[in-house]
């Protein structure tokens, strides 16, 4: 782990994110006032998946129809009717 300020993190940033990603470090923590304030850490392309994240979470509908029967309306209006 390395702690760099800010200033530093700005003037090496292409060198940080090198080092990140290569995995010579495993993230860099970025200091402001001698406090750290965020943490560069290598992306994760296993777990940013968007695609599918709410499968078998949701109830599958047969129809269009079907679809259309749900009261969507009431979830937003706390019971109240919009007409």
């Amino acid at each position: 782990m390395t702690s760099v300020s800010i200033f530093e993190a700005k003037a090496n940033l292409s060198k940080y994110v090198s080092s990140v990603a290569s995995g010579e470090e495993s993230y860099i923590i970025i200091m402001k006032n001698g406090k750290p304030v965020a943490k560069l850490v290598p992306f994760d392309k296993d777990t940013d998946s968007r695609i599918g994240m709410a499968k078998g979470r949701l109830p599958a509908l047969n129809s269009l129809e079907e679809f259309n029967s749900i009261d969507v309306a009431s979830d937003f209006c706390a019971g109240e009717s919009l007409l």
